[in-house]
């Protein structure tokens, strides 16, 4: 039994709106409704009752709308696209559910309605990459539509939507005076959902477009540009800073060795020579069989076999294994890093266990902050208590780039 939803599995992701409450996302009433039309049922109940919601959401925003109430109609918008984005994550990935692609693209609609509704209104970019164009949104600083401001660039993980950073981090860092430029890169959201491109483990190339793009913009300061990634983005983040480096500053939330480290941490701590895993190439097919019997277990089929092998583009075990091999940062790649660099760790995140790790290959000015469970932080990327992270990793970034009065920390854990 998880925290609203019966089934745990259900209430990992079920869960992740709550925090996004400070920032429009969602309601605990409404949470809490969605968990009680799932009950006892499995994950077609999940996603009908997400889209149930969301489309009783939307509705009401059209009404208000009809009304002339451009602030509720903006509110219910926001939280409608929330909810479309919720609904298909037990069924996300490979083979790809038609549900998926249709509450993505309902996702994507409100989210655009509401962001042509902001003050100034909002519209969706293309940034180009490589034939493609990447799907973004630049939310400006609130209160500072003109003049040069400082530009934080928001990047994802694995399975996160434009506007899971626009909730997480983007209205926080919009109140704090920063830019925010939010986009899809290969393997994530549109460019994923839309048109099949995967993930990459070069993710300097990727935000060396972005950052092109950014310097086109005469409102950004070029001299503070940061990025901020979350969840995987803990390791994209650094990737994109240890190669492009007009980035000024880099938060990784949490901080991230890359994939390949943790696999090769997993065999070794069940005896295996780390001679044996130093290339997941050419593993053993005995250790690949051991993974592919991990698949037994409903959240590590769900993120390996379903997620896993849609977003890097592969149909096996073995092939999911050689993609991920690219995957860090431990090879050489931190020391490249130049910016100050902030790592953050929650103490029951997972993903966090090579935080530390990651922290002591920096040479770069470094700060690690940890957050706990009794703070109500602990958590993965700290999602019941966003607004202690958002706080913490600004007042970070503020000393960096000397503004609001604020003087960076001195370096260390």
């Amino acid at each position: 039994m998880g925290l609203l939803f019966k089934d745990d599995f259900h209430d990992e992701f079920g869960t992740w709106p709550l925090g996004y409450i400070p920032y429009g996302g969602a309601d605990f009433g409404e949470v809490l409704a969605v968990a009680k039309a799932v009950g006892d049922g499995d994950d077609d109940a999940f996603y009908a009752a997400w889209i149930a919601a969301a489309d009783r959401l939307a509705a009401q925003a059209e009404a208000d709308l009809a009304r002339g109430r451009r602030t509720g109609a903006r509110e219910g918008l926001l939280r409608a696209s929330c909810f479309y984005a919720s609904s298909y994550h037990p069924i996300y990935g490979a083979p790809v559910d038609p549900r998926v692609v249709t509450a993505f693209r309902r996702h994507t609609e409100t989210f655009d309605q509401a962001m042509a509704l902001s003050d100034p209104p909002v519209a969706p970019i293309r940034i180009p990459f490589e034939g493609h164009g990447m799907p973004a949104y630049l939310i400006p600083a609130e209160g500072h539509t003109r003049g040069r401001r400082p530009l934080l660039i928001l990047t994802n993980g694995y399975d996160g939507t434009i506007a899971d950073m626009y909730f997480a981090s983007a209205v926080a860092a919009s109140r704090r005076g920063y830019h925010c430029l939010l986009f899809d890169g290969p393997g994530q959201g549109g460019m994923l959902v839309e048109e099949g491109v995967p993930l990459r483990a070069d993710w300097e190339t990727v935000v060396t477009a972005v950052v092109d793009f950014a310097l086109t913009q005469p409102i950004f300061d070029p001299d503070r540009i940061a990025i901020t990634g979350w969840s995987l983005g803990g390791y994209l983040a650094p990737r994109a800073a240890s190669g492009e480096h007009r980035i000024a500053a880099c938060i990784a939330d949490p901080g991230q060795p890359g994939l390949a480290p943790g696999f090769r941490s997993m065999f070794t701590r069940s005896g295996v020579s780390p001679e044996a895993v130093a290339d997941l190439r050419r593993l053993d097919p005995g250790l690949i069989a051991r993974v592919e019997g991990m698949m037994a277990d409903r959240k590590m089929r769900w993120m390996i076999e379903q997620r896993g092998y849609w977003v890097h583009g592969v149909d096996s075990v073995a092939e999911y294994l050689a993609a991920i091999q690219p995957f860090t940062l431990m090879e050489g790649r931190a020391e490249m890093i130049r910016c100050p660099t902030l790592i953050t760790a929650a103490e029951e995140d997972t993903l966090a266990a090579g935080a530390q790790a990651l922290y002591d290959k920096l040479t770069c000015p470094k700060d690690l902050i940890r957050f706990t469970a009794p703070e109500g932080a602990g958590d993965h990327c700290e999602m019941m208590n966003r607004s202690l992270l958002n706080r913490r990793i600004l007042d970070w970034l503020d000393g960096v780039f000397g503004l609001n009065g604020a003087q960076r920390p001195a370096s260390g854990p």
